[in-house]
């Protein structure tokens, strides 16, 4: 048995049993152990951890535990998007990955989704896994996810958006809510026989989803999604649908709602 004393970052505190937290954690292992399999067995996935160090150097979580010594384990840091970045959601974020949708992420989700597909598919579409379940991102396959702390659908979002940086690679109302597909833009005329007389009178801006065919518009409530929609991508800005920054960062001639 190996005994080592492992030290957690306050952000990561909060997913230890309440007689581990603010404190050192002393415990015995055995033999053959891993970092990850030390670090998760307290309750920490491995898509929260930042760096490792133990006894001062750095380490990954593949490596074995040392037979002594102090591990400390950081949180991961908020990184700025630098590829496309596609997200799968499991069944608990039904809403949230609408919201992702709405602010143009390619979201990934079905309630039907058992845990062993959703890693299988994590693994070979390299996709960042959202979950409320420490359970499912503690599987080897997730290399990238995160867990979601909030349980109200905008609170989630502003969590993902914060951690992921999401704010300024968002483009709002460019996906299908329901498909998560581009939209395309449509032409009035090509609308025009799909919209009812009033939305042809008053609108000029067309979308269109060419798996379900249904048909988007900047309608009525599109101030109060934009409202919704900035609120969580830039509540620096304020929530009204009518401020100025908020505006300057919401498309002009992109997609709304129908």
């Amino acid at each position: 048995m190996q005994t080592v004393v492992l030290t957690f970052d306050s952000n990561l505190t909060p997913l230890l049993p309440q007689a581990l937290r603010g404190h050192p954690v002393a415990r015995a292992w055995a033999d053959g152990a891993t970092l990850k399999h030390a670090i998760e067995a307290l309750g920490v996935p491995h898509t929260e951890v930042g760096q490792v160090l133990v006894d001062g150097r750095p380490m990954a979580l593949e490596a074995m535990l040392p037979a002594r010594g102090y591990v400390a384990v950081s949180a991961v840091e908020p990184l700025l998007p630098t590829a496309p970045l596609h997200f799968l959601c499991d069944a608990h974020l039904g809403a949230t990955a609408r919201l992702l949708r709405m602010a143009g992420f390619d979201t990934a989700y079905d309630n039907n989704y058992a845990d062993a597909a959703i890693e299988a598919l994590a693994h070979e579409e390299d996709w960042i896994v959202l979950s409320r379940d420490r359970e499912l991102l503690k599987r080897r396959g997730i290399r990238r996810g995160a867990f979601i702390r909030a349980r109200e659908p905008q609170a989630q979002m502003r969590e993902i958006v914060t951690r992921l940086r999401l704010a300024d690679v968002a483009k709002p109302f460019s996906r299908c809510l329901e498909c998560n597909v581009l939209l395309r833009m449509l032409s009035q005329e090509e609308a025009s026989a799909s919209v009812p007389p009033r939305v042809r009178e008053r609108q000029r801006l067309f979308s269109t989803c060419d798996v379900c065919r249904r048909i988007y518009w900047p309608g009525s409530h599109w101030a109060r999604m934009n409202a919704v929609l900035a609120d969580m991508l830039w509540p620096e800005a304020g929530a009204s649908a009518d401020s100025a920054e908020t505006a300057e960062r919401m498309p002009r001639t992109g997609s709304a709602g129908a």
